[in-house]
């Protein structure tokens, strides 16, 4: 009589690491899903948005805080201030900010949702990375935007007002800063460091997924240097300091991920040799 195989404590279950069958849903259900997603992920935007309408003013004066200082260190002549060219201009204007307060306030909603859109095709462990990913993603984000409120929009905004004052015969140039140009100019420049902060929590996944492993980022760090700097110069004012602001954490963090590619492959060698 053949004896049935049994698993002992050690050996790992492949079964149980089978990620769900996507046929189980059919395509309708998918987009049921994915339009129930995009209704949560709205409705808590508009939330955000709501919030952000309410302390409107005190968002501003955050968002204006490096401007000012800007103002004040490159001896520019008057208060800084900040003007509307026609009466609804600045009513459009408290839109635009109150809709970037919602996004900053919905990330983390926004994180889940998607995350949770694509967790019945991954395997068991990877499921378990749900609130890591969620809080590591929001965490990057603000710090990111943070970063360039504190550190590069002061610099920039120094180096842009300095351009100003008396050129040859007397002839002067002041600044008389839009507050849709300005709100604009900051919201860009905000949600870009935040995107690019997230770039450990990408990499980290595409090596997980196997995509990429540290190898081919050593391989393509080169490049990514170049793509950096290019992207840097596209999106940052066109001062040198500013380019080197967004391109040097860029870089940096590029190669933390590198780092945290090679711990996955260590770990992988690992759970793979403790399975033969």
């Amino acid at each position: 009589m053949t004896e049935t195989p049994t698993l002992d404590s050690g050996d790992v279950d492949d079964t149980a690491e089978e990620p769900e069958e996507e046929s189980s849903m059919t395509f309708w259900e998918h987009l049921g899903e994915l339009r129930s997603r995009v209704f949560k992920t709205l409705l808590f935007f508009v939330l955000g948005c709501a919030v952000g309408w309410y302390f409107r003013e005190s968002v501003l004066l955050w968002l204006t805080t490096p401007f000012i200082t800007a103002w004040k260190a490159s001896g520019v002549a008057g208060e800084a201030a900040l003007h509307f060219p026609a009466p609804a201009s600045l009513f459009l204007s408290y839109v635009k900010l109150s809709m970037l307060t919602g996004a900053v306030l919905s990330a983390p909603v926004i994180f889940y949702q998607g995350w949770s859109f694509i967790a019945p095709g991954l395997y068991a462990h990877e499921k378990r990375l749900t609130i890591p990913f969620v809080i590591a993603s929001t965490g990057l984000f603000g710090a990111g935007a943070y970063f360039g409120w504190r550190i590069a929009f002061p610099i920039a905004f120094q180096y842009l007002l300095s351009l100003s004052g008396e050129v040859a015969g007397g002839f002067k140039v002041e600044p008389t800063v839009m507050i849709g140009d300005y709100i604009e100019f900051v919201s860009r420049m905000l949600l870009a460091f935040g995107a690019i902060f997230e770039l450990p929590v990408i990499i980290f996944f595409l090596t997980l997924a196997g995509v990429v492993d540290h190898h081919k980022l050593l391989a393509f760090s080169r490049y990514f240097i170049v793509a950096a700097f290019a992207l840097s110069a596209v999106i940052t004012p066109p001062d040198i300091l500013s380019q080197l602001l967004m391109a040097g954490p860029l870089c940096l963090l590029y190669f933390f991920s590198i780092g945290i590619a090679w711990l996955i492959g260590i770990r992988k060698k690992r759970a793979q040799a403790s399975s033969d």
